[in-house]
């Protein structure tokens, strides 16, 4: 028999799970240029292993609601972390670039399912007043995984081989299993909803349509057509979907929570800011091996900072939101968290290291908070019966602009390479995409300014005068 535990034990099992995926991206951003070299490939072209997760991610977390809601949470949610288990394993023993990539498609149908899932439990067994700190106690394990990853995989990349910053994977994987047999609930709905496959397929087809071909188009090495044909083909897939869905009362990304508005303006707002989340763990890393000419280890003590920071941001989210709101904080400390981003433009070998330690270390910290915020805020109008299609929805959008960020980022660092006359990317290149992503994330601030006063103020316990 299952042990009913506490909404801070679930909380932690599920970051187990996050530690374990933030883990790889982390450490797997670290690595890619001696990736590349054992590929013979550029490096700039490695950040298609970044995007075929994401990839995968974003065709099926729509999907992860449903099914959990069918198969039970607890049987789905430790499949996918055997599914992601083994993917991990045939990364390790991939030959060249398509069998890496292959393989991470394979591990992101686990991670599609892995968070995605462990967030529905939390949503279904805390209340809405417990949210904000079930959702900082979600935050602390994952969080680990970017304080670990950048320096664990820097001495792994320069001491022992790229290959085992995935085999790191099999004995949290095993371990994760065993504790979600033992802890998770089995929730699921008594009610069997039909699933929507031709929205799956239509939906799918969008995703992987945009972001193959946004890829593409970023790295510059494919035919304009190519790329502008898959950007296309997924804008017509998308609007398919669109018109398909209103004719259905289970689609499997549901439209209509966009009429909530907090939901509504938490997409919005916080996909904007996605796009630097997705850029900066993909830019740092290579901005300081390719830019700064650093060991892959020295570059992860560097980066590992603004993981710290975003550790320490546990302490205080509760108190910042109860005295400030959510409107006020995310509009705020959004401006601030993109302004600290911003100066990694300026970053140069000359700079004292402590500076960009504080750097690093602010912006790890505002950034953490405002998506503590918006993770929350979401579901602040949102129906207990409807956080399954929610959760569904807004993860999917949530990776969907992750991977625009790394694309986003390529596509800035090589048209600045093309301007500048340049082979290979040097400093300025990266000042460059530093500086587009975070222009682009600002935008979320007057978005997040139309969220009304009291919005959330179940969730944070503030109350405007």
């Amino acid at each position: 028999m299952t042990t009913a535990p506490g909404f801070r034990t679930v909380a932690l099992i599920i970051a187990s799970a996050m530690f374990m995926e933030q883990l790889d991206g982390t450490i797997l951003a670290t690595a890619l240029p001696a990736m590349a070299t054992s590929f013979d490939v550029s490096p700039l072209h490695m950040s298609v292993a970044l995007t075929s997760y994401m990839l995968s991610l974003a065709v099926f977390i729509p999907a992860s609601g449903a099914i959990a809601d069918r198969y039970g949470s607890r049987n789905v949610f430790r499949a996918a972390i055997a599914l992601f288990t083994v993917g991990s394993i045939l990364c390790g023993i991939a030959s060249n670039l398509p069998l890496l990539v292959l393989s991470r498609l394979l591990q992101g149908i686990g991670g599609a399912m892995m968070v995605p899932v462990g967030r529905l439990v939390l949503l279904r067994s805390v209340p809405k007043s417990e949210l904000v700190s079930a959702m900082s106690w979600l935050l602390v394990p994952a969080l680990i995984g970017p304080v670990v990853g950048p320096p664990l995989g820097g001495f792994i990349v320069t001491w022992v081989s790229w290959r085992w910053i995935f085999y790191i994977n099999v004995p949290i994987g095993v371990i994760g299993i065993w504790l979600a047999t033992k802890y998770i609930p089995d929730v699921r709905l008594t009610e069997r909803v039909p699933f929507d496959r031709i929205g799956f397929v239509l939906s799918g087809v969008s995703l992987s349509c945009l972001v193959f071909g946004l890829e593409l188009a970023s790295r510059g090495s494919s035919s304009l057509l190519g790329s502008t044909g898959l950007i296309v083909g997924g804008m017509l897939a998308g609007v398919g979907y669109l018109l398909y869905s209103r004719r259905i009362s289970n689609p499997i990304l549901d439209m209509t929570l966009m009429r909530f508005t907090t939901f509504r303006l938490s997409v919005i707002a916080g996909s904007l800011t996605r796009i630097t989340a997705g850029a900066v763990p993909f830019l740092l890393p290579l901005m300081m091996q390719l830019g700064f000419g650093l060991s892959a280890a020295h570059s992860g003590v560097i980066t590992f900072v603004s993981a710290l920071g975003a550790m320490l941001m546990k302490a205080t989210a509760a108190p910042v939101l109860r005295r400030w709101g959510f409107r006020a904080t995310l509009v705020w400390n959004g401006v601030f968290s993109m302004l600290c981003i911003a100066l990694c433009a300026a970053f140069r070998p000359d700079w004292p290291l402590w500076i960009i330690y504080a750097v690093l270390l602010f912006s790890g910290f505002f950034q953490s908070l405002q998506f503590s915020a918006y993770n929350t805020v979401a579901y602040a109008d949102v129906p207990s019966e409807r956080f399954s299609s929610a959760t569904s929805f807004y993860t999917t959008f949530q990776q969907l602009m992750l991977s625009l960020g790394i694309c986003v980022a390529a596509a800035a660092l090589h048209v600045s390479v093309v301007w500048g006359g340049r082979e290979h990317a040097a400093l300025p290149d990266f000042s460059v995409a530093f500086l587009v992503v975070t222009f682009i994330s600002l935008l979320a601030a007057p978005v997040s300014a139309l969220l009304p006063k009291n919005a959330g103020a179940e969730m944070s316990g503030h109350r405007s005068r």
